[in-house]
């Protein structure tokens, strides 16, 4: 019964955290999620949460839900600002989506602490600098 169910690999949507200076010359950084199909994916629901141990005590920050109806292809939309603040805890994003009849789901976590400066790469399909999370 299990091997007939069939869970469809998803391709092209990625999860990023990007870094913008802002008109008062100010870091801030969002999550993004990129569409880079060329098909739009619908009803798009992503969960988010970070958890971890600071100083040797267990953390855990609100989950959030965010819906974005439909995201075209070759798009992209900002599912949250981030605080730098939980950097030093995963980053959880868990994005489910519709393409036709077909639901997609995947999670994205960002480690702790991978989050830096000195992971910060150009990410062509935006834009911007920041880790990109296939």
């Amino acid at each position: 019964m299990k091997k007939d169910i069939v869970i469809p690999i998803v391709k092209g949507i990625f999860v990023a955290i990007v870094k913008k200076i802002n008109e008062a010359k100010e870091a801030e950084w969002f999550v993004v999620l990129i569409n880079d199909n060329d098909e739009p994916i619908d009803n798009v629901m992503v969960v988010s949460r970070g958890y971890g141990e600071i100083n040797g005590e267990n953390r855990q920050t609100s989950q959030l839900r965010h819906s974005f109806g439909t995201v075209k292809g070759q798009s992209n939309v900002i599912i949250e600002p981030i605080d730098p603040s939980v950097f030093v805890l995963n980053n959880e994003y868990w994005v489910s989506y519709f393409i036709g009849n077909q639901m997609f789901d995947k999670r994205y976590t960002f480690v702790l602490d991978s989050i830096r400066e000195d992971n910060l790469s150009y990410i062509p399909m935006i834009d911007l600098d920041g880790i990109l999370h296939e």
